[in-house]
């Protein structure tokens, strides 16, 4: 993973030092709630319903071992001994007190850390496919390019008061989409060209919120040197044309409704040509830069299916529940790539404790080069185990809670924080998961069900990614009491679709019931080997929306 250089510690050091002196400044009332907003917004730091909320920035996914116990160890200390992985694959702490903020920015530094623009008008952390750099159907590891615009978008005075909040997402492989990139401001494909040359496929213009979009092409290949003064060509066209006036048309998605994409091609290409070829083309010797930190660990020599791991597979059924939903084909013979679920019943979604945090550090150091990763689904992923050691794995991860066999099921859910903690909640998402989880806690039955996305959001800003579940659900505020909308049909990856609203929305203690009796439809009038999502769109909403509302006898 990418390494700090000097630069890179004196830029966040010195970032530290001008926060703390402006937190202060804060504190004793040097500066207003005004002028303290865009400062605190861009280290991270927001107000929630209780108390502040410290995001802190996993750049693509990765952490070593080292910062993993530097997180569990600052939870214990300065927050109530837990943290949320959430779907930008950062770290939300929910419970720091304001005047410690400063302590926090100081010791993430000491670990090559920080929570710089993981709020604020600007670019966000870019993220990418949890499995990059290991699998084996990626055009190239993108994980060199998402560092390549880290670099470039931090700090970057011209886009430090954007119209609004920017995410940008890069994917590399072919048959499938972890990124999502088609529901971002920005969303970037890595291809290759018949010459064989690497550049990108740009789509713009996705996002969800208020206002769900799928994105548009706006380019089919822009050549690598060319990627940053493309990605400037239309963040200086969004930042001209952006609406600043109402921050629910801000988005660059309205800005490309708006103008519809051949305009905002037009404005983008003709920016462009002041910007091509110029100080922010990227020479070959770069990209050889950035790929050297991402080199491959020392394997071993290894073939796939050793003796021990055969033998588990036919004696246990736990274990091969375990290794058939929780592990993925690696582009190494013998390795395997293992998902450590935060899923566990009873637990909020995403949420690790420290002692968790500590566990799968261990975890990692032991049988994944100290290496992990957070994925967009708020698990975490030990991307490089010998197959002669899943089993020991498997015992371990048992024990710490991170074993639940059900990736890709419905009780794999995606659910923000909701009222629970965050201020612009409508209603809370924790316990509509807790009730889904208890609902579908036989595994039998899961397994029948087969994979299906469930997203949860306590608001319209979607933080929950409801919109492109196949099944979303979101809280709604109805005279004071809290309701739950439910959306079908949606998806995030190649095939992006936002789901439609089944109708009315639902009382809190109906939700489970609501969800069953659309599972129920679906499980009546599949086909062999259909997914969830393909009977929907071959059947259409019209039986699951009559089974949602259908009075019980």
């Amino acid at each position: 993973m990418y390494q700090y250089d000097a630069i890179d510690q004196q830029l966040v050091k010195e970032r530290v030092d001008q926060f703390r002196d402006q937190t202060q400044r804060y504190l004793n009332k040097e500066l207003s709630e005004q002028e303290y907003l865009p400062l605190r917004l861009q280290n991270g730091l927001y107000v929630q319903r209780y108390a502040p909320m410290l995001r802190i920035a996993i750049p693509y996914g990765m952490l070593s071992s080292t910062q993993l116990r530097k997180l569990a160890d600052i939870s214990r200390r300065y927050d109530r001994g837990y943290g949320h992985f959430s779907t930008r694959q950062n770290l939300q702490l929910n419970w720091p007190k304001l005047e410690t903020v400063p302590d926090i920015l100081d010791e993430l530094a000491e670990v090559e850390m920080h929570a710089v623009q993981t709020s604020g008008n600007c670019i966000r952390n870019t993220t990418t496919d949890q499995y990059a750099g290991v699998i084996a159907d990626e055009v190239v590891d993108p994980r060199p390019y998402c560092e390549l615009i880290r670099q470039w978008s931090t700090f970057h005075p011209e886009f430090a008061f954007l119209p609004r909040k920017f995410k940008i997402a890069v994917n590399a492989t072919e048959s499938s989409d972890r990124a999502a990139i088609q529901v971002h401001d920005i969303g970037l494909q890595i291809k290759k060209n018949a010459e064989g040359e690497i550049g990108f496929k740009v789509i713009v213009g996705g996002g969800l919120g208020r206002t769900p979009m799928i994105g548009r092409t706006i380019c089919e290949f822009v050549p690598r040197a060319h990627l940053l003064s493309y990605l400037e060509a239309i963040l200086r066209v969004y930042n001209q044309f952006g609406n600043r006036q109402n921050k629910y048309k801000a988005r660059i998605k309205i800005l490309t409704k708006a103008l519809g994409i051949e305009e905002l091609r037009s404005r983008v290409e003709a920016e462009w040509q002041h910007l091509k070829g110029k100080e922010n083309t990227v020479p070959d010797a770069e990209f050889d830069r950035l790929q050297g930190f991402f080199t491959e660990p020392d394997y071993k020599t290894l073939t796939d299916q050793p003796t021990e791991l055969t033998e588990k597979l036919s004696q246990s059924a736990g274990f091969a529940r375990w290794y058939e939903r929780n592990t993925f084909t690696h582009k190494k013979s013998g390795y395997r790539i293992v998902t450590l679920t935060l899923k566990k019943a009873g637990i909020a979604p995403g949420d690790a404790t420290a002692e968790q945090m500590d566990k799968a550090a261990d975890l990692a150091d032991k049988y994944s080069f100290g290496e992990l990763r957070v994925s967009h689904e708020q698990n975490l992923v030990l991307a490089d185990v010998e197959q002669s050691q899943l089993v020991e794995l498997w015992e371990a991860a048992k024990e710490a809670g991170f074993a639940t066999p059900s990736l890709g099921l419905l009780t794999d859910m995606i659910c923000c924080p909701g009222g629970d903690f965050c201020a612009l909640a409508n209603a809370k998402s924790i316990p509509i998961a807790q009730q889904i989880q208890e609902k579908f806690s036989d595994l039998d039955y899961l397994y029948d069900i087969g994979e299906l996305d469930l997203n949860i959001s306590g608001c319209m800003n979607a933080c929950g990614h409801h919109h492109v579940g196949n099944l979303g659900i979101l809280g709604v505020d109805k005279k004071g009491e809290e309701f739950y909308q439910v959306s079908i049909g949606g998806n995030s990856g190649h095939d992006a679709n936002i789901g439609k609203i089944l109708g009315p929305s639902f009382a809190e203690e109906e939700i489970a019931d609501v969800i069953e009796k659309i599972i129920s439809v679906y499980l009546d009038n599949r086909t062999q080997e259909e997914k969830f999502i393909d009977t929907y769109q071959r059947l259409g909403i019209t039986p699951f929306k009559e089974a949602a509302y259908a009075k019980d006898n």
